[in-house]
């Protein structure tokens, strides 16, 4: 332990620099180091961590109400490549005209369609109306 004085006047004799690391302490906590290289450790970790950050994109697989069975499965075959990818894919069923009477046929269809990647996906969000949408969100299986 020095007095601010002692420590400046070594840090100065060292050619380094006095930085403060935690004022709110008691007594402050201060390390005599070089500022400039300490800033560069700084960034580099702040880089370093972004990099490691995990980023999820949505994927989107849009679908009818009134849509057929090879098409489904073609979607279907879509949205496991992109779960394969890590990716969460957001399926959407839009309702035109008066097919909105209808919405049990749209669940019916997202229930077909899960049937079919449920090996590889599982339900990140039950089945919901976003306006004129019915939409349901899958992500890959944690095992």
């Amino acid at each position: 332990m020095f007095t601010s004085a002692d420590a400046q006047k070594r840090a100065d004799e060292e050619g380094l620099d006095l930085v403060l690391l935690s004022p709110n302490a008691n007594p402050p906590v201060c390390r005599i180091m070089d500022y400039s290289k300490y800033k560069y450790d700084q960034i580099k970790k702040q880089k370093e961590a972004r990099k490691n950050a995990k980023t999820v994109s949505v994927k989107e697989v849009r679908l009818s109400p009134t849509i057929d069975t090879h098409d489904l499965e073609t979607k279907a075959r879509n949205a496991i490549k992109f779960i394969n990818n890590k990716d969460k894919v957001k399926i959407s069923i839009r309702f035109r005209g008066r097919e909105m009477a209808h919405k049990d046929l749209g669940k019916d269809v997202l229930e077909k369609f899960f049937n079919l990647v449920k090996d590889v996906a599982q339900i990140a969000s039950k089945p919901k109306m976003e306006g004129r949408s019915l939409v349901m969100f899958i992500e890959p299986k944690t095992e």
